[in-house]
This record gives C-alpha cells, structure tokens and sequence, in this order.
C-alpha cells in the first residue's frame, strides 16, 4: 500500500510539475485544459474527466474533455439547461452526486438523457473559481455510484484552481470583474480542434476518441501547439498522414 501511495504522489507531482511548465507568457491555453482533464481522470481514478467555461454571455460551453463520452455528458447538461456543473457553475460550490439515479427530481431531463446513455453513475462536479466568481467547472464521471473521497475532492479542487491560474491572470482583472478574452480564445480553438478531429477520423478511419489521441500525441512529440496544428489540419496545410506516424 506504501508504494501505491508512494506512486500515486509521485505521478502528482509529475502532474503538477508538466501542468506549471505549460503555463509561459505564450502558452496554449487549450493545450492546458486538455492535459488537466487528462490528469484529473487520471489522478482521481474517474472514468472521465471534462471542463466547461463561461463564455463573454455568461453561458457554459465545453472546452476539454477526456473521452468522446465525458464531452456528450457536458453537452446534455448544457443542452437540457440543467445538471450538476450547472449548479456548480452558478452556485460556485463543489456538487456530489453519488448515484445519478437519485437525483432524477433535481435535474430530470438530464437524467433521463444519462439513462438512456448508460454511460455514467455518479458526477463529481468541482468550480474554477477566483474571488468567490466561478468562471467554469471541471467535472468527473464514474462508471459506478459511490461517493468521492474527501482527499481527492481536495486534489480536483486543486486542479480547478490550476486550470482557473491558467486561464486568468492578474492584468485581466479590472475591479473584481473577469475579462473574457482568453477565455473566448481557448472556446473559438475548441471548435477548430472538433473540425480536425474530424478531418483524422475520417481520413484514418478512426473513430473521434482515436483521432483525438494521433492529434495530441504528434502535438507533443514535435512541441507544437494543438490549436495551431488543428488549423493547419482544417485548412489543408498539413496532411493528416503525417500524423498517422505516431499510430
């Protein structure tokens, strides 16, 4: 158990440490958000992981997600306008949701939708916060219900807060009110990673989840930002087979 624990502390630091490196006058914020919902799932033994951000309106949107599942999970909860990151987002608190089946009187659209999917158990929702203002939330699914320990809830708290440093800095706050800038930069860079993904999946011949994976491993193999490369790929200025090396 020792060397579990042992292991599991040294993957967080690795974690913590790669998560800091990304975090330069130049960084690819979305880059960021992706390998944070990665760690998050890892780190917290989810099945999946995802992140939503407000957008300048104020409404949720989907920027990260660790699997094709996890993201629909995001998009139910956006599209029946209810769920638990949508209390977190609003309410700017941690949300526990142990067993999806008993919540079907708080959030019955969405639950039901969940249901029918059959993907999911139990939701761990945790707010990006700054100044008591929730700019978004990082959610974790499980295939299983059951409750989160008190220790990784603190852990996925800490992670939020990463991806809230990330996101955010000190000469986009005016008096207490969050400038949207970056945040719109990284939702306008999801839409173009969706449309390569895309381009992947069809000329390989591989489902999003896969595609998704060749994207982000020849991103880091060559240190690129994957927003950039997502927009070479959409607009034909890289051939995909190139990034079929790495397979």
């Amino acid at each position: 158990m020792n060397a579990e624990l042992g292991d599991r502390e040294r993957r967080i630091g690795r974690a913590f440490v790669a998560l800091a490196d990304t975090m330069v006058d130049d960084y690819d914020v979305i880059d960021l958000l992706d390998r944070l919902v990665g760690y998050s799932a890892d780190l917290l033994s989810a099945d999946a992981a995802g992140l939503v951000l407000a957008d300048n309106r104020g409404a949720l949107r989907a920027v990260a997600a660790s699997s094709e599942d996890a993201e629909l999970m995001e998009l139910l909860q956006l599209q029946s306008d209810e769920g638990p990151c949508l209390d977190c987002y609003r309410r700017s608190v941690v949300v526990r949701v142990d067993d999806i089946a008993e919540a079907a009187h708080r959030w019955p659209a969405f639950v039901a939708a969940l249901e029918n999917r059959g993907a999911f158990r139990s939701v761990h929702a945790l707010p990006l916060r700054l100044r008591g203002q929730a700019i978004g939330a990082l959610n974790l699914f499980h295939h299983a219900p059951g409750p989160l320990p008190e220790d990784d809830l603190v852990l996925g708290q800490a992670l939020a807060d990463v991806a809230t440093i990330g996101i955010l800095s000190e000469r986009l706050i005016r008096r207490g009110e969050v400038v949207n800038e970056q945040l719109q930069t990284a939702l306008n860079s999801r839409v173009v990673i969706e449309q390569a993904k895309g381009v992947l999946a069809q000329h390989a011949g591989v489902d999003m989840n896969e595609a998704f994976d060749l994207l982000r491993r020849y991103v880091r193999a060559n240190n690129l930002r994957l927003a950039d490369v997502a927009r070479r790929l959409t607009v034909g200025g890289l051939d995909p087979a190139v990034l079929l090396v790495s397979r």
